[in-house]
């Protein structure tokens, strides 16, 4: 892997090529969405964590590639594993919020949503010694059934947020939001980047990363994020998690056949496309991002579906 890309993005001479946001969602392979009905979190503390492993191996991977990054991560895993906290900071990247345990935000009053990102940019704080500027919802849980979670964000001191998948899926999905950034809440700085997605004819498909890289072929990858850079002329929001790296984690021989094939199809394969992926594309940490995006974004009005069904 090499910190210099191979391809030329461009957009004319004398101009930088784009840098593109490489984060990881820091969570371990029985927290995610895939197995919530069947593990449950009272369980957490029984089973054995395999991250710190995987995230040395990221992080050797990324000082391999001259890359940057953002690890977008759990309070439950600060609290827990603080001496990996302050690893992944003291060699440069970017510390963020991905919540405490992984609740979906659109399973959470305004109450607990905000209870519980404070509770996790403390304890991720304290493990870090860095502050913390920007938040991930797991499973993309911000739509349009909750827009006020933006609203939270934004009393809280938040920068960015990428909490948002604007497409539609059977997990989460905003399909009415911009693909790329925009001012969620009037009077805020607050901006929020979605997760990045390409256009196939008039149709959007998701193109950011996760199980989408793991399971598509990684030519699908490049075509997506050359016409992001190329044809938009934006940076891609790409993401991928640690137990992904991790071929040989333990099975779930109980959860849905649906569930197991998205978690485990081409776990062997991912850490040779993100060598590839390194290769052909520059990246960056995701509020460096942010910072130059929030100059191009735009206003949306989030509660605009919620003024609809009410009329």
């Amino acid at each position: 892997m090499h910190g210099t890309s191979s391809v030329d993005h461009s957009a004319g001479e004398g101009i930088e090529p784009i840098v593109n946001g490489m984060s990881v969602d820091v969570e371990d392979w029985f927290q995610v969405g895939a197995f919530e009905n069947v593990i449950s979190r009272d369980d957490w503390d029984s089973i054995s964590c395999r991250v710190e492993s995987n995230v040395d191996r990221i992080l050797d991977l990324f000082d391999e590639a001259g890359i940057k990054s953002t690890f977008f991560t759990l309070g439950w895993m600060a609290e827990r594993h603080p001496v990996m906290i302050r690893r992944i900071a003291d060699r440069g990247h970017e510390l963020a919020s991905h919540g405490y345990d992984h609740a979906r935000v659109f399973n959470l009053d305004r109450k607990r949503f905000s209870e519980d990102i404070l509770k996790a940019r403390q304890l991720i704080e304290d493990a870090s010694g860095r502050r913390v500027t920007g938040y991930r919802a797991p499973s993309f849980s911000i739509d349009k059934r909750n827009p006020w979670a933006f609203e939270v964000l934004a009393e809280q001191g938040y920068a960015y947020s990428s909490s948002v998948a604007p497409i539609v899926h059977d997990h989460y999905g905003w399909s009415e939001a911009p693909r790329f950034a925009f001012n969620p809440v009037p009077g805020s700085q607050l901006v929020e980047v979605p997760v990045t997605t390409a256009m196939l004819g008039n149709r959007r498909v998701a193109a950011g990363g996760g199980g989408f890289f793991r399971v598509l072929p990684y030519a699908f990858s490049r075509w997506a994020i050359r016409q992001v850079n190329s044809v938009e002329a934006r940076p891609a929001m790409f993401y991928f998690h640690p137990w992904e790296v991790d071929p040989d984690q333990p099975r779930v021989a109980n959860a849905p056949l649906r569930s197991k094939l998205r978690h485990y199809t081409n776990l062997k394969a991912m850490a040779g496309k993100l060598s590839r992926l390194a290769d052909e594309f520059r990246w960056g940490r995701c509020d460096d991002v942010a910072r130059r995006e929030a100059l191009r974004a735009q206003p949306f009005d989030v509660t605009a579906p919620m003024k609809e069904l009410a009329a």
